[in-house]
Order: structure tokens, then sequence, then C-alpha cells
């Protein structure tokens, strides 16, 4: 039996729809080498330091990028090293700053023990350390933390701040 204009149409378009799809690859294949790319080069260029959800840094116009130390964030109710809690409490308490300080000094000789003795190079400067402490802090707790560093070789301190954009600028560094 002989098809009809419209049969003969509709097996072309239903052959047309069986065929398999076709990908281009070598298109893709492009597509993601100047991804990685732009990601390799992106990754070299910024250094995160992790810091709390919670805290608020100052801020700052210093273009020094930061270094991996051993990181002292500080909040207004609780002070942890390298992420840990070494301590929390009511800073209205004023037997809390003794105690914290004890804390503090023995967590730091604890970190100081297992990096080993100080090498020869960095006895004048003395081990480094990063203080991220919310800008809401008050300023006798900071300087019961840095006291603490000190005591225990930690003296080559940083204090993290956040970027401040320059208006003048667009916002650019």
């Amino acid at each position: 039996m002989k098809q009809s204009f419209r049969g003969k149409r509709q097996a072309k378009q239903n052959a047309r729809l069986a065929q398999q799809s076709k990908l281009n690859l070598v298109a893709l294949m492009d597509i993601f080498t100047i991804l990685v790319f732009f990601l390799m080069v992106n990754q070299s260029e910024v250094t995160v330091m992790q810091s709390d959800s919670q805290m608020t840094l100052p801020q700052s116009a210093s273009e020094q990028m930061p270094v991996e130390t051993a990181v002292v964030s500080v909040h207004l109710d609780k002070v942890s090293l390298q992420g840990n809690i070494i301590w929390q409490g009511n800073l209205q308490d004023q037997q809390a700053f003794a105690i914290l300080q004890q804390q503090v000094t023995a967590k730091l000789a604890e970190l100081a023990k297992a990096q080993g003795p100080l090498p020869e190079a960095q006895q004048a400067t003395g081990r480094a350390v990063t203080v991220l402490g919310d800008k809401a802090v008050p300023y006798a707790l900071l300087k019961q933390i840095l006291t603490a560093c000190a005591n225990t070789e930690f003296r080559n301190v940083s204090l993290a701040v956040e970027l401040q954009q320059d208006k003048a600028s667009g916002g650019q560094p």
C-alpha cells in the first residue's frame, strides 16, 4: 500500500527523533580546561583565614597577606586555639581573667612543646600567632591574650582584620 505524504513525513520525523543525540566533547573539554586554569590562578592569589560567622573583625587598609600560623580566636564569651575552645565564661567576673590567662598560657605552651624547640633564627622574634578578635571584645581581654602569648614564646603576633574597601577607587584595593 502506498503511503500518503503525511505518513511519509511522520515516518521521517520518527526516524529523526529515534536517532541518538551527539555531544560535542571538544567544546566541552575546552570549557573545562579554561575553568581549571581560572580556578588555579585565583586559588593562588587568595589566602582565607578561618573565622566564625558570629565574629566581626575590625577593618583595616593593610595589604599584607596572612600566612599560616597558630590562630587564637577571641569572642565575647569564649576563646579558642586552632578551633578548639580553651576558655568559656563571663567577662563580667573579675576572676575570669586570671583563669583565662592560665588556660590560654597552658594551651599555648602545649602547642609550643608540640612544635619543638624554637630555631636559632626565631629566637629574637618568637613563634608566630594570629589573633582573630571580635571588634566588640574589650581591650583588657585582648591584653590578657597577648600577655599569655608573650609568656609562651609566641611573640610574633599578627592581628587579623577585614580589608577595608577604598571608596575613592571604587572598591578596588
